[in-house]
């Protein structure tokens, strides 16, 4: 037996496996391409998906540049347009300002007008008292000493001018109320509004009696005022429901009760009443809503206690409906406690 010595079929089997394993290594060498390859692929197409997103958000961005660029010029047009307003709003104060000081120069010489019509008023009313009472007087002589002695027409014309010189004195005396009551030469103090309701039922007395009128009131309040007035304006208003009263007797009623910063007063009574219409009308002076043969008086009464209400810093007005009576009422500033 020999040994050591390779044998040709031995080499070929060595070569065979040598082979073998080169295969075997090419094909491990191959997968490992493919699977490089494949590798390669998934990254070739994250990349391209990559610039995909990139170009769309670089779209994005574009489009969102171009909406900032627009906002901006929409800005910019607002801004130019709230400054137009602001010049225009700056031009309108301006023009506030203006037609605010023409305003206070007319209400300043519309003032000083009122008090030069007031003071006329007032000079004429004053003035013309001594020559009306003069007028007054003779032509009541005239009538009193000639009555029947200068025949039936002669005594129709006195009569005529008696008559005309007492409503002449009557409407120059509430001239002159009206006169005062516009004007400011008391100050204000503390009033008792009972004491001014007593004071004012005195006055009334004999027209109470005359009447059977029922005159009451609920306690009253202390206030800011001027007495004197404060009893003319009550007097006017109980002697207005007097006058104005139906067929029943007169029932008149005064209350009052505090509303926030003021007090709250009504005097109410159970005569003929005012239309809703007429509700403004009979404040203003010489306004009458009946004629003088069925109600005498001047007109100037209600427009009187508007002027007093007024100077007190309230307000007047009437509720009432035709056949229901009516309730004038007025407010005055609650000053707190008065002592």
């Amino acid at each position: 037996m020999t040994t050591g010595v390779k044998l040709p079929a031995d080499d070929l089997r060595e070569k065979l496996r040598a082979l073998g394993d080169v295969q075997r290594a090419t094909l491990n060498i191959l997968e490992d391409f493919e699977a490089e390859k494949l590798r390669q692929g998934g990254v070739q197409r994250a990349t391209v998906n990559i610039l995909e997103d990139f170009d769309a958000e670089r779209v994005r961005l574009e489009q969102l540049q171009q909406a900032t660029l627009n906002i901006l010029e929409d800005f910019n047009a607002e801004k130019v347009r709230s400054e137009d307003t602001q010049r225009a709003l700056l031009n309108i104060l301006e023009d506030i300002d203006v037609e605010k000081a023409k305003v206070a120069a007319i209400n300043r010489q519309l003032e000083g007008a009122n008090r030069e019509l007031e003071a006329f008023t007032y000079s004429a009313s004053h003035d013309l008292q001594e020559p009306l009472r003069m007028v007054a007087s003779y032509t009541q002589l005239l009538a009193n000493r000639y009555k029947g002695k200068l025949g039936p027409e002669a005594d129709d014309f006195i009569g005529y001018a008696v008559d005309g010189a007492v409503r002449m004195q009557a409407l120059i005396g509430d001239l002159l109320a009206y006169s005062r009551a516009a004007q400011h030469p008391e100050s204000f103090k503390p009033t008792d509004c009972e004491a001014v309701f007593n004071r004012t039922l005195t006055g009334l007395k004999v027209a109470v009696q005359e009447t059977g009128a029922q005159v009451t009131c609920d306690p009253l309040p202390s206030v800011m005022g001027v007495e004197a007035q404060l009893v003319q304006l009550l007097q006017n208003l109980i002697s207005n429901a007097i006058k104005f009263r139906s067929a029943q007797a007169p029932q008149i009623h005064v209350s009052a009760q505090r509303n926030g910063t003021e007090w709250f007063f009504s005097v109410r009574d159970n005569g003929i009443g005012i239309l809703p219409e007429h509700a403004e009308r009979v404040f203003v002076i010489f306004q009458r809503l009946h004629s003088k043969a069925e109600y005498p008086g001047t007109g100037i009464g209600l427009a009187i206690c508007k002027k007093i209400v007024e100077r007190h810093g309230g307000r007047i007005w009437v509720e009432s409906q035709p056949g229901n009576g009516a309730t004038f009422c007025f407010t005055i500033p609650d000053h707190g406690e008065i002592r």
